[in-house]
């Protein structure tokens, strides 16, 4: 028999509660079987006057009401609230009847810069300890990796910095004048968010504003252990090392294993996680062959003496130091009189000289050691592969992190703050 239903019938009293009518299965009841603020409202406490002003927005019905929309991709606050007034599991996972006003939209806004992007980080930090004490994470393989979130900002708010302000950035340069320098000294820079930086993850792609996400992810269940947000010309190198020191710290356990593509593989990497005891399983490049000379494997460093000896055995010294390294000059005496001088050095250049990066001998060992890893070695660098990247691929698919929501340094920290807390809540419900 066909049915019909009354579609115009409205209810003045309804029997039941929200809960009942939000299935088992929804993401936001297994999240919220797991979720505990009881601590929340004592650390931000200091942020509003005791005893003067109207009553503000209950501290975790806010913050649930951000995890409810990272957790399902809304991360725009205006977005978010007009979702809320519909969706029956946002309105009781933050809290709120059927019959509450919600709060405004701005009133998100103005939380997030009270409280600041430390507390962000602490309730995410928060997260990684509930999911190390429910046996997620063990702290032993890190796998870490970075990718770049668009800015947002227009491109027609790009403006080439004045050539004066570089110039008095940079002392050293300040005599160098005229148009000759002009174009190296040129630096884009956006009119709307200056925190931002020009990168690009392809060579075969325009560069765009944008700002660079660094997460590191524990290997037992892809539970991300830190997060760390800086401008996109930030090289990924200069961040490792303080990824693994806050993991280490957070968990109260140190890492054995380490993970990153070629990337990172830079001597100093290597140096780092060597000092810490952890073994680095990242691809170590190549070395360059440059054409017409002796490449720099054929000079062999003793780094106890600090000289360089070249092909013949003569030596070359330390001379003046480069932001990743040392330079290393030959004797111009030594070089007018050597056998294979046509093939160390250009007709027109009197000595040879090279760099000599930080951490060169642990980026030797790495060189040797690429060659023959282990079946083990390859197994765990294939975990990296579809842990860290993964992440990163969820983040931006499912959680809105594929372009920043907000302007400046400190806001975009906040969300990727909040997209790895909804990440690591989705672990734990999970398990």
């Amino acid at each position: 028999m066909l049915g019909t239903q009354d579609r115009w019938q409205e209810d003045l009293f309804i029997v039941g509660s929200l809960r009942d009518l939000i299935p088992e299965d929804h993401i936001l009841r297994r999240i919220d079987r797991v979720l505990d603020l009881s601590w929340l409202r004592a650390d931000v406490a200091e942020c509003y006057c005791e005893d003067n002003g109207r009553p503000g927005i209950d501290p975790e019905a806010a913050l649930r009401l951000m995890l409810a929309g990272f957790t399902a991709g809304v991360v725009h606050d205006r977005k978010l609230m007009r979702e809320a007034q519909v969706n029956l599991a946002i309105r009781w996972f933050a809290g709120f009847r059927l019959h509450d006003a919600l709060p405004d939209h701005s009133s998100l806004t103005r939380i997030r810069q009270r409280w600041g992007d430390d507390r962000f980080r602490r309730i995410f930090e928060r997260t990684v300890q509930q999911c190390f004490r429910a046996g997620l994470v063990d702290g032993d393989i890190i796998h870490v990796d970075a990718t770049l979130v668009r800015a947002d900002v227009s491109l027609d708010s790009l403006v080439p910095r004045h050539m004066e302000e570089v110039l008095v950035a940079n002392a050293q340069d300040a005599l160098l004048t005229g148009p000759a320098h002009l174009k190296r000294k040129e630096h884009i820079a956006s009119t709307t968010d200056p925190d931002c930086a020009m990168a690009t993850g392809s060579r075969r792609h325009y560069s765009e504003p944008t700002y660079k996400q660094h997460f590191a992810v524990d290997d037992k269940a892809g539970v991300i252990v830190d997060a760390v947000t800086t401008r996109g010309d930030v090289n990924e190198g200069n961040v490792i090392d303080q990824h693994i020191g806050r993991v280490e710290d957070l968990l109260g356990h140190r890492a054995t294993v380490v993970t990153a593509d070629s990337g990172y593989a830079y001597g100093k990497v290597y140096q780092a996680l060597e000092q810490r005891g952890v073994d680095p399983i990242i691809p170590a490049k190549a070395e360059p062959w440059p054409r017409g000379v002796i490449p720099v494997r054929r000079f062999k460093y003793d780094a106890k003496h600090q000289i360089v000896r070249c092909p013949r055995g003569k030596v070359l010294r330390r001379s003046t130091r480069t932001h990743h390294g040392w330079f290393f000059k030959s004797s111009s005496t030594d070089c007018n009189g050597c056998p294979i001088r046509s093939s160390c050095l250009s007709p027109k250049v009197g000595r040879r000289a090279l760099v000599i990066s930080d951490g060169y001998e642990a980026l030797l060992r790495a060189r040797r050691r690429r060659g023959n890893w282990s079946g083990r070695e390859y197994a765990i660098y294939t975990r990296h592969r579809w842990r860290s990247e993964g992440v990163n691929a969820e983040a931006k698919r499912w959680h809105g992190l594929r372009r920043a929501v907000r302007r400046g340094l400190k806001n975009v920290a906040i969300q990727t703050y909040l997209t790895a807390s909804a990440i690591n809540l989705k672990r734990l419900a999970k398990r």
